[in-house]
């Protein structure tokens, strides 16, 4: 029953993110000019020039955030990125018994004492 809920959330996600592929490049893009604008921002010295790069930064601020679709695509990416890692048992949190660090400190400690 789990894997069958795993791969119905994995075909879920895909389709997802791929109907929304074009939004989440749309994202990078106005991502990429946001980050110009940005960093044009702080390299210009003129007043003017600082002006036109803050406008640009904003307008791909703006164009970044109305940008609802991708970010549902992003969601859809990340859905399938925990599908694949809960497939595979990729359970970091978990730590075995046997390799717990105070076990081999006792052991050498009750030789030690004898």
């Amino acid at each position: 029953m789990k894997k069958f809920l795993l791969v119905s959330i994995g075909i879920v996600a895909g389709i997802t993110a791929l109907a929304n592929l074009g939004a989440i490049i749309g994202l990078v893009i106005s991502a990429a000019i946001m980050y110009a604008g940005w960093h044009f921002y702080h390299r210009t010295e003129s007043g003017f020039g600082r002006f036109c790069w803050a406008a640009v930064g904003v307008i791909g601020a703006l164009t970044a955030i109305g940008n609802i679709p991708a970010f549902v695509g992003l969601l859809a990416l990340a859905a399938l990125w925990y599908v694949y890692h809960k497939w595979n048992n990729r359970d970091s949190n978990i730590i075995d018994a046997s390799n717990d660090p105070f076990d081999n400190f006792e052991r050498e400690w009750s030789k030690l004492t004898k």
